[in-house]
C-alpha cells in the first residue's frame, strides 16, 4: 500500500491518495504507531475535501478522532466524531458510520468511564460494524472495560459480588470473539493481547498469562499494548503487595505510553507508580520536539532534511511552494534550528521509528 501511494504521488494521481491514506493511517493506527496514523489521516483528510470525496473524509475524520482518543484530547475526540457522523448521515453510509461511535469508546476507557465505554463497545459491536475486523480488534478493550466496571459498582460486599458477575458475564463473548480469532492468526502480538486479557478475567493463572504476555510482547512490537499489559500486570502486582516487582513494570508501562503519546495512560502508570511508593513519578515529562510540529511541518521538514527544494516538497504534498515556506518558517523554531543545514543533521523519525 505504501509503495502504491508513492507511485500515485509521483504521478500525480492525487484522487487515489485519499483513500490510500486512509488504509495506511488504520494500519499504523493498529500497529501503534499513532504519530505515522496522524499525518496519513491529517493529509488523507486535506486530499478527500479537496477532490470532493465526502465519504473518504468521514473516514478520515473517525480515524483522527480514534487517535485523539488515544491521546485524551477529548474535545478534539468528540469534535471529530462528530464530523464523521454528520458527514455519514449527509451521504447515507451507515454501514461505517459506527466507526466513529468506537472512536468514542476508547476516549471513556482512557479517562477511567468504564461503564460508558463497555456501553458504547457493546452497541457498535453488534451494530454495522458486527461483520467487520473492528469488533475483534477492540474486543480486548471491551474486556478491559467490562472487568473494571464490575468492581467500581460500590455497596454492600453482596451487591459488589453480584456487580463482579455481571462484568464477567459481559467480558466473556468479547474474550471467545478475540481468542477464536487470536489463536487462527497465531500473531505474537495477538497472543499477547490474548494472554493479557485472560489474566484480567481470571482464566487461569494471572501470573503466568501476564508473564507470557510479556514474552511474546518482546518480539512482536506493538508499544502500546506491550505498554498496557506492563500497566495491568504492574497494578496486579502492587495488590498483591510486591511493590518492588509492581514498580519495575509500572516505570516500563510509563516509558511506552510517553513514547506513543497516550497521555490518560501515562497517567494512569504515574498514579500507579505513585501507589506503589514512587512520589517521583509525579511529573509528566516534557514533549519531544516533533511532538511540537503539526502533520504537515512533519512532512515538509523530513523532506527538507533530505535535500528536497520548495518546489519539489510542493509537488509531493499538492501545496502551493508558498505554503512550504509558511511551514518551515514555523517549524525551525520549534526544533531549534535556523536553516536546512541543521535540520539535516537532526533524528526526524520521532517514537514510531519512521523517516
Amino acid at each position: 500500500m505504501l509503495s502504491t501511494a508513492r507511485a500515485c504521488r509521483a504521478q500525480g494521481v492525487i484522487r487515489l491518495l485519499a483513500p490510500l491514506s486512509l488504509g495506511l493511517s488504520y494500519a499504523d493506527f493498529c500497529l501503534t504507531r499513532f504519530r505515522a496514523a496522524t499525518e496519513s489521516a491529517t493529509e488523507g483528510l486535506r486530499l478527500a475535501q479537496d477532490t470532493g470525496q465526502p465519504v473518504r473524509a468521514a473516514g478520515l475524520y473517525a480515524m483522527l478522532a480514534l487517535l485523539a482518543a488515544v491521546r485524551g484530547d477529548e474535545p478534539r475526540c468528540r469534535h471529530l466524531a462528530a464530523s464523521a457522523l454528520r458527514q455519514f448521515a449527509a451521504e447515507e453510509v451507515a454501514n461505517v458510520s459506527t466507526l466513529a461511535e468506537w472512536a468514542l469508546a476508547p476516549l471513556d476507557l482512557g479517562l477511567g468511564r468504564y461503564g460508558a465505554a463497555l456501553n458504547r463497545f457493546e452497541m457498535t459491536a453488534t451494530g454495522a460494524l458486527r461483520h467487520y475486523i473492528q469488533p475483534v480488534l477492540f474486543a480486548p478493550d471491551q474486556i478491559e472495560a467490562a472487568v473494571r466496571f464490575g468492581p467500581a459498582q460500590h455497596g454492600a460486599a453482596s451487591a459488589a459480588d453480584r456487580a463482579a458477575d455481571r462484568a464477567a458475564d459481559r467480558a466473556a463473548e468479547p474474550l471467545a470473539r478475540f481468542a477464536a480469532w487470536a489463536r487462527a492468526a497465531g500473531q505474537p502480538w495477538a497472543l499477547a493481547v490474548l494472554h493479557r486479557c485472560q489474566a484480567l478475567t481470571g482464566d487461569g493463572d494471572p501470573e503466568a498469562h501476564y508473564r507470557e504476555a510479556l514474552r511474546q510482547h518482546a518480539v512482536s512490537g506493538r508499544p502500546f499494548e506491550h505498554g498496557r499489559t506492563e500497566l495491568l500486570y504492574g497494578e496486579w502486582l502492587r495488590r498483591d503487595r510486591r511493590g518492588t516487582d509492581a514498580r519495575a513494570h509500572l516505570r516500563t508501562a510509563l516509558a511506552l505510553f510517553d513514547r506513543t503519546g497516550a497521555a490518560p495512560w501515562a497517567e494512569r502508570a504515574r498514579a500507579e507508580l505513585r501507589a506503589a511508593g514512587e512520589p517521583a513519578a509525579a511529573g509528566a515529562p516534557a514533549p519531544d520536539r516533533l511532538s511540537l510540529l503539526t502533520p504537515q511541518e512533519l512532512q515538509v521538514v523530513r523532506l527538507a532534511a533530505f535535500g528536497a527544494t520548495n518546489r519539489d516538497i510542493a509537488a509531493q504534498l499538492f501545496i502551493s511552494p508558498r505554503t512550504v515556506s509558511h511551514h518551515l518558517y514555523r517549524a525551525f523554531p520549534k526544533l531549534g534550528v535556523t536553516n536546512r543545514t541543521a535540520l539535516a543533521r537532526l533524528d526526524l523519525a520521532g517514537p514510531d521509528g519512521l523517516p
